[in-house]
């Protein structure tokens, strides 16, 4: 029997992590959620550059701030506020689905840390996977079911995404065009703005002044279109901003919580 995942913090909804394996699971199924209430209090979204252009119609997308800076999608502007989702935890406008969400709750990893082989694991804490009567089958006897092949493309795909972004932002960073964001919105019939800091985006400024080499480089390997989809995007802020306000989800101080 394989052996469960090295201990390491969780990313983002998982509660726990086991190896997919036809001895213990071999009459499992998968069947849909009824909701995405794993998601319901995440305001920030990991996303892949490959989803740069769907996402940024809907979310704004901005940059972790730290040394390790992903990607993220701002459901919110606030911890613990999901300004997409309803109290039942399903979405209440049409929006695009990061695939970091339609992965789970599956993900490849490590299972020895000398070993640089990841494998298909899952969260058990899930109510879409286990011995069910009805449900989309894991096997077909000791062999991975069509559905379980489809779930492990899926997973590699956007292991390779990730490299892809990973690659993307390194680039960014030895450019010198990231920066710390900062963004003050006014409401009406408050005196002080709102000011939202703790992420990072793309420096303008920086990006305008580029030599002609290097503005050449990035419009040829793609990075050009990606970095105006992020910076595009971020008018979306005062819109997720507004559905706060709707929803008596803005904390009444000046400055408000970093990202």
């Amino acid at each position: 029997m394989a052996s469960a995942p090295q201990a390491q913090p969780l990313p983002m909804f998982y509660k726990d992590l086991v190896p997919l394996n036809s001895k213990e699971h071999a009459n499992w199924k998968i069947k849909g959620l009824d909701n995405a209430s794993f998601m319901q209090s995440q305001h920030a979204i990991p996303l892949t550059v490959d989803e740069f252009p769907n996402a940024a119609r809907n979310y704004p997308i901005v940059f972790s701030i730290g040394e390790n800076s992903v990607p993220l999608i701002l459901m919110g502007l606030n911890e613990g506020v999901n300004t997409f989702m309803d109290e039942e935890g399903r979405f209440n406008q049409p929006a695009y689905v990061p695939a970091y969400v339609r992965r789970y709750p599956f993900m490849l990893a490590k299972l020895r840390p000398d070993s640089e082989e990841l494998s298909l694991c899952f969260d058990p804490t899930t109510d879409a996977i286990g011995d069910f009567k009805e449900g989309d089958p894991l096997f077909d006897g000791d062999k991975p079911s069509e559905n379980t092949k489809s779930i492990l493309e899926f997973c590699e795909q956007f292991e390779q995404a990730g490299h892809r972004t990973g690659q993307f932002v390194e680039e960014l960073k030895k450019m010198g065009l990231l920066m710390e964001g900062e963004v003050s919105i006014q409401q009406t019939g408050v005196e002080k703005p709102f000011i939202y800091r703790g992420f990072q985006m793309v420096n303008e400024e920086k990006l305008r002044d580029l030599r002609g080499d290097e503005l050449r480089k990035i419009n040829q390997n793609g990075m050009l279109p990606l970095i105006y989809a992020h910076l595009f995007s971020l008018q979306i802020m005062r819109e997720v901003f507004a559905k706060q306000v709707e929803a008596g989800k803005v904390p009444q101080v000046t400055e408000a919580p970093s990202l």
